[in-house]
């Protein structure tokens, strides 16, 4: 850059000279541009495109095998270790085969791998994208004539059968069962989905996930866990209820719950109480003493390992009746096309899925970049978990997305980078071709119990909310608000609750902001608010006004009632009235006692300035942060009705941005040096200016 030159002086004072600014070219000539630059083709440009999608190729050949090996694998074993018992537990939610959720956890592990630019985010089954997924999946079973009351789960080899009721199935069902059905819903609804991310990603919109708000992220979190806390209070209960669906869930499921609790399986109560208190306690344990572990203790496998060996050999299914997770077979399943029926009418239920499980992988990756140092790209996050669903769907999985417990296993493991995803996915694909019809005899109570205690950390979040509340009530709002549809209407009604709500508090805060009258704090060069705090010296006959928030078409008219109600004068009222007739003069003592201007004496005589107590209006536009049209064509109005009431409007500490959108409209008109009259770089000079000014004007008129 060439030097600039030094600032010049004018009056003793120094003067900015502002830059000439580069000649912009059109929008044409920059589409041309950059459609010239994306469609060059050059080794360097291929080089640079590969590494963008697959980030792999970059940091493996400056992977430090000494300093990040050991904690990968450990990182990877203890991953793979949890990820095969929540599997298993997670098909529940989604209505599927446990096989299914395994082959999900096997691929969603390699190809974030090599396209994730998080170094420790773990990507894989989430308990919120299958909870979405197994509704979405109940009704189209339902849809199509199946019984959704029937459970994936179970000994049965996948013989469900045919709603007769239905009067009409699906074209080619009849050589389609319930469970192959399920999965293609679920392959159809993946596909949906991660096509969206990738078009999210290559359109740059990975900003858009950051209107989600953390307040809605976790009150959607918590509204979703009460509705999976309720689809498998009948599993720990052993109870054959109906599938709910649609609104009001929640509240239909607990009610079929209390009429049919007197016939729980009571082996499934014993089992499940077990469970519940051998997690709970570990997980409290864990916690407790997490500094001093080195490793995580993998509770859920021990709970699964000797769950399944007790169940086996105490034939708890024969003998009790006690539902298990039946035939799981090994191997690979042929890929097949989802199919384009089905995606279509599960469009726009894959919207949903997609903004949630973008936004949670998107804040996730920044804020573990964030506590270990480096950076992560939003729209590569979207490519990557956009082609975890993407292609994995071609080969009977379903939605993924980032998860948090997970990630924080990872993290305290030793993770260095996303190599252990790679230890994962091997010991995710050891249990596929060895190790999975071992849990046959698993009871599907002990997997609910796995899901239930998993969501702790999200019920727990209930204990933040009067603390959010006291820190920022429309945060609170919202967290409520979201959280509460999830429970009594639906998840996608929670989310969309959240978003409304997210940005109605947006706009109150920028409709309604703060306004206040300023005051000089004592002999120094900085005003506050006179309302606040005491002893500050209001500067005489001029009144310094603040507000805390942009001026747009939004806000404009409390802008002004704002402005009319601290200083005690309505101007568009007081000018019109001027402007009417001389007789029509108004006291400041009766304008600040709120009387109507109709109401006034008509023998005041002509208007003066000091009439209404001051001279000079300065408003502070620090916080203003930005002008619309609306904005400026108030100013304007403003400063004329102030004119004609012989009082001055000066603005003081305006943004780069502001000065030049009031240059740009017309504010400061086209006379020489109307700037420096009109704006200061801060608010003592203006009330400095002002006085100035009215003293020259007294010794001008006592001159004559």
């Amino acid at each position: 850059m060439d030097a600039s030159p030094e600032p010049q002086q004018k009056g003793g004072t120094l003067v900015l000279v502002r830059r000439q600014p580069p000649v912009s070219q059109g929008l044409l000539e920059t589409l041309k541009a950059r459609l010239k630059k994306s469609c060059t083709c050059s080794m360097p440009c291929a080089q640079a495109l590969v590494q963008g999608l697959f980030p792999a190729i970059h940091w493996l050949p400056q992977y430090r095998l000494k300093e990040y090996l050991a904690g990968d694998v450990m990182s990877g074993l203890v991953i793979g270790i949890i990820l095969v018992p929540q599997a298993i537990a997670y098909s529940l939610l989604a209505g599927l085969q446990p096989i299914y959720s395994l082959y999900t956890s096997f691929f969603a592990n390699l190809i974030y791998f090599l396209m994730g630019t998080s170094r420790h985010v773990n990507v894989g089954i989430f308990s919120l994208l299958c909870l979405m997924v197994g509704q979405v999946v109940d009704r189209e079973l339902q849809l199509a004539g199946f019984d959704p009351s029937q459970d994936s789960l179970g000994p049965r080899n996948n013989d469900s059968t045919i709603n007769n009721s239905a009067t009409t199935l699906t074209i080619g069902l009849q050589d389609c069962r319930r469970d192959c059905y399920a999965i293609r819903v679920a392959t159809a609804l993946t596909l949906m989905a991660g096509l969206y991310q990738v078009l999210m990603g290559i359109l740059r919109l990975g900003f858009v996930s950051t209107y989600l708000s953390q307040p809605l992220l976790d009150g959607f979190a918590m509204g979703a866990s009460v509705t999976i806390l309720t689809s498998q209070a009948k599993h720990m209960l052993g109870v054959q209820i109906p599938r709910h669906q649609g609104l009001g869930m929640v509240v239909h499921t607990w009610l079929s719950l209390l009429q049919n609790v007197g016939q729980a399986n009571i082996c499934d109560v014993v089992t499940s109480a077990l469970c519940l208190g051998v997690l709970l306690a570990a997980k409290e344990l864990s916690d407790r003493y997490r500094h001093r572990l080195k490793v995580p203790v993998p509770t859920e496998l021990f709970v699964i390992v000797v769950a399944t060996v007790v169940s086996h050999f105490g034939q708890l299914h024969t003998r009790f009746g006690s539902r298990v997770a039946g035939n799981i077979p090994t191997g690979f399943v042929a890929p097949q096309v989802p199919d384009p029926k089905i995606m279509w009418r599960v469009a726009l239920d894959a919207m949903s899925l997609a903004l949630v499980g973008s936004a949670f992988s998107i804040s996730l990756a920044e804020m573990f970049a964030r506590s270990h140092g480096y950076s992560v790209s939003a729209n590569q996050e979207l490519l990557a978990v956009g082609c975890c669903n993407v292609l994995p769907a071609f080969f009977h999985c379903f939605a993924t997305s980032a998860a948090l417990s997970k990630t924080l296993v990872k993290i305290a493991t030793g993770c260095q980078t996303q190599l252990s995803s790679v230890v994962s996915a091997a010991v995710v694909l050891l249990v596929l071709l060895v190790l999975a019809p071992l849990f046959h005899d698993l009871q599907r109570c002990v997997l609910a119990c796995i899901i239930v205690v998993s969501l702790r950390g999200a019920l727990r979040k209930v204990k933040d909310l009067p603390q959010l509340w006291r820190l920022s009530p429309a945060d609170a709002l919202v967290w409520v608000a979201t959280a509460a549809t999830c429970v009594l209407v639906s998840t996608e009604a929670g989310l969309l609750a959240g978003v409304f709500f997210s940005l109605l508090s947006l706009a109150g805060r920028t409709q309604r902001p703060r306004a206040a009258l300023l005051a000089r704090i004592g002999d120094s060069t900085f005003y506050e608010d006179a309302a606040e705090f005491e002893g500050l010296l209001p500067p005489p006959e001029v009144r310094v006004f603040r507000f805390t928030g942009p001026l747009y078409y939004a806000n404009k008219d409390f802008f002004l009632r704002s402005l009319y109600r601290l200083t005690g004068l309505d101007a568009g009222h007081s000018a019109t009235r001027k402007d009417q007739g001389p007789e029509v003069g108004v006291s400041n003592r009766s304008l600040a006692d709120g009387k109507d201007l109709g109401s006034v004496s008509s023998g005041a005589g002509l208007v003066v300035p000091l009439a209404f107590g001051f001279h000079t209006v300065v408003i502070d536009c620090a916080p203003l942060l930005f002008l619309d049209v609306a904005g400026m064509a108030t100013l304007k109005d403003l400063r004329r009705d102030y004119r004609a009431l012989d009082i001055s409007l000066l603005l003081a500490c305006c943004s780069p941005s502001v000065r030049d959108t009031l240059r740009k409209g017309g504010f400061l008109g086209e006379e020489q040096g109307a700037e420096d009259e009109l704006l200061f770089p801060s608010v003592h000079s203006a009330v400095e200016a002002a006085c100035a000014r009215h003293e020259e004007l007294l010794a001008a008129d006592s001159a004559l």
